[in-house]
């Protein structure tokens, strides 16, 4: 059993040292997921408190099938997910307007960009990124969820999905390109 098996079967008795060692150990990554997803610091803040919380209430539920640092970020990220669909009445770019706007064509595939740009400029405009683009881009690229995921978790189209993830590549390209030229 390792080090961070044993921490987690105390965490099941309710060990709150075990608790501690385990937020400490993984709050950094968790709080990178959180800020990904949130407008400022204080926020991110909030939905990591509110993750934990989640996390140690279920972490009877977790039975060692993968890593529990893939556990826990899931835990976050479905909180995330439900704090902004209760509080922020988020609106999608739906599929429709695509067509009539003419924006029906898919992106392709590789999109280069001919100059260095660093993780933080990004990160940095990620974070910029309208909230209906950001949520879905975070979701796809990052998270790795498929169309049909995010349209489940945030009860849209698919089409709405592929449509906000478009737009969102877009936005980035278009101030990646600024930050190219300036």
């Amino acid at each position: 059993m390792t080090e961070i098996d044993q921490i987690v079967a105390q965490c099941q008795k309710g060990n709150r040292e075990a608790q501690k060692i385990l937020y400490e150990k993984f709050a950094p990554k968790l709080f990178a997921v959180c800020i990904r997803y949130c407008k400022n610091r204080t926020e991110a803040e909030d939905f990591l408190h509110e993750g934990y919380i989640k996390i140690f209430e279920n972490i009877d539920r977790f039975r060692g099938e993968g890593p529990i640092e893939a556990w826990m970020r899931r835990i976050m990220v479905n909180t995330i997910l439900e704090e902004l669909r209760n509080k922020q009445k988020i609106s999608f770019v739906d599929e429709n307007e695509i067509f009539i706007n003419n924006f029906a064509e898919e992106e392709p595939e590789t999109d280069e960009v001919h100059f260095e740009v660093n993780i933080n400029q990004v990160n940095e405009l990620i974070a910029k990124m309208p909230e209906k683009y950001k949520l879905v881009f975070n979701l796809y690229v990052v998270e790795n969820y498929s169309h049909e995921q995010i349209a489940a978790e945030l009860k849209i189209s698919i089409g709405t999905s592929k449509s906000n993830l478009s737009r969102a590549r877009k936005w980035l390209r278009d101030r990646l390109g600024e930050l190219g030229s300036g």
